[in-house]
């Protein structure tokens, strides 16, 4: 079911999150992963869509490589490709061989990854030692099913707060993200991710939660006023 609705909502992806038209990738994600993947020449994108965080990681890389379960993302991926190369597959059964790769990416993937302790078990089979994984999330505490920012207008003055909803108990939810677009989700808490990387041999080396971007808060007027909380996080880890 899972892949069915990233196969029949590719559309909307790559419509309304790439070729510039998502501030949150063209400010901010797409510039950090530039980054942190900068150095690294065997480079590997998990869950890469339609390919452009795959294109940004390639840059001053010898081998640039996206990987998705989706053929509608996979095909439309290769039709845009400058030097990187795309194959279809699972984040849970990457059709590599170990230490393959000198660096692997995760882009607001394993969110939507129902096992995923064994994604991280795949992600440090073919990483090599010393090796980089950038883990983006959407923020696991500030994102969680129920959460969201309230106006309480019974206070005088108006009392406004940022609603955590069940934070410890892993969901599985399938949300209508826009009309007639539903995608899954799997919150899990920060512990879940921190916990899973490191009993494979992926040690936390770096932690960022940056504020969301200008352009962000120009296109929804109505989160100015939650500016000051991270909708982002980023896990950069070392493979020991």
């Amino acid at each position: 079911m899972t892949e069915e609705l990233w196969e029949v909502n590719a559309s909307w992806w790559q419509e309304g999150f790439t070729k510039g038209a998502d501030p949150e990738y063209e400010e901010q994600i797409l510039p950090l992963l530039e980054g942190l993947l900068e150095g690294f020449p065997r480079v590997l994108d998990i869950g890469c869509g339609e390919g452009q965080t795959t294109r940004a990681a390639s840059v001053g890389s010898q081998l640039s490589v996206g990987v998705d379960a989706s053929w509608a993302q996979v095909s439309v991926a290769g039709e845009r490709a400058l030097s990187e190369k795309y194959v279809r597959g699972s984040a849970s059964d990457l059709p590599f061989r170990a230490s393959s790769f000198d660096a692997v990416l995760a882009c607001l993937v394993f969110e939507h990854v129902t096992d995923m302790s064994v994604a991280v078990a795949e992600v440090s089979r073919i990483l090599v030692p010393g090796g980089r994984f950038v883990l983006m999330l959407n923020h696991p505490l500030l994102q969680t099913p129920g959460s969201g920012w309230v106006e309480d207008h019974m206070s005088d003055p108006t009392d406004q707060y940022w609603r955590v909803g069940d934070y410890l108990t892993v969901q599985e939810t399938v949300e209508e993200v826009e009309l007639g677009v539903h995608i899954p989700f799997v919150h899990r808490p920060l512990s879940s991710y921190v916990n899973e990387l490191s009993e494979n041999e992926l040690s936390v080396t770096r932690m960022l939660e940056p504020a969301p971007p200008p352009g962000f808060l120009t296109q929804s007027p109505a989160y100015s006023s939650a500016a000051h909380i991270p909708r982002l996080l980023v896990l950069v880890c070392e493979k020991r």
